[in-house]
């Protein structure tokens, strides 16, 4: 889960400048595909630095399932129910 310590937070962020994961980066983001190449990148960066084996890719493939799904579980279901509520259920029970 994305729900890290405070402390390796600072870690984290301190690294930023090397590749930038902020803001600025987000907004240099104009397209699905752009953001498919950051990710892409960043991914390779991490087998670079843990060493290519299957359970570096396990890892890896589960870190982005998990977010795959923090984003629906945090962002999209409210955003559907939103839009239940402005339009209509497509379920009539």
């Amino acid at each position: 889960m994305p729900y890290i310590k405070d402390e390796d937070r600072e870690r984290i962020e301190k690294t930023k400048t090397a590749f930038p994961i902020t803001e600025e980066l987000a907004g240099r983001i104009e397209s699905c595909g752009e953001l498919n190449y950051v990710i892409t990148r960043l991914l390779d960066e991490c087998i670079q630095n843990w060493g290519e084996s299957y359970q570096t890719y396990d890892e890896i493939i589960g870190a982005l399932e998990c977010a795959k799904l923090e984003l629906y579980r945090r962002k999209i279901a409210l955003y559907e129910d939103i839009k239940v509520e402005e339009n209509g259920d497509v379920f009539l029970w």
